[in-house]
């Protein structure tokens, strides 16, 4: 429906709706909290990033420049880059304070369905879709591709660090239905 609910939940409590945040003007495929929790980034379908106050439940900024979907956002250790991953086969990193593009990663032959920061931040994984069906890893200082990790068969629908950035898992989908480390 295009929209970000926010929930109130605490052991014990009923969840309680804290509101929504309307503006996208399409499906929102993926939620991330910023580390400091005073703001969520979203992406969506309409191929924009927008970045929320949750404390006043307003849009602070719209991210624009994929050409295609946007299906997935990260935000690195400290807040102070922003990843999203589209269906135009890029990586993107942003600035979130400033809403400036910093660069576009590009490497990928098939969209680019999740991205994650390792814990430090010194590290980007970006996860490939169909046709591409690999893991790709960034420098996102220096924007250079650091490696490639194969062996899903199908395309990889899911990336995440392991709490000490020692691991990482990436789950393969449709034919391929593992979890790789």
């Amino acid at each position: 429906d295009g929209t970000v609910r926010v929930w109130t939940v605490a052991v014990g409590s009923r969840p309680l709706d804290k509101g929504t945040l309307n503006g996208h003007s399409d499906w929102v495929r993926c939620v991330a909290w910023s580390p400091d929790g005073e703001f969520v980034a979203s992406a969506s379908d309409d191929k924009t990033v927008k970045i929320w106050k949750v404390a006043t439940m307003e849009e602070v900024g719209t991210l624009r420049g994929h050409s295609g979907w946007v299906t997935s956002v990260a935000w690195n250790h400290d807040g102070s880059l922003l990843a999203s991953g589209s269906y135009d086969n890029t990586v993107k990193l942003w600035d979130p304070k400033t809403m400036e593009e910093k660069g576009t990663l590009k490497g990928h032959s098939g969209s680019v369905y999740s991205v994650a920061f390792s814990p430090d931040g010194s590290l980007l994984a970006s996860a490939g879709g169909y046709g591409d069906n690999t893991v790709r890893l960034w420098d996102p200082k220096t924007q250079e591709h650091k490696g490639t990790l194969t062996g899903h068969s199908g395309p990889v629908l899911s990336v995440a660090y392991s709490p000490d950035g020692s691991l990482l898992a990436s789950a393969g989908g449709y034919g391929d239905n593992t979890v790789r480390l």
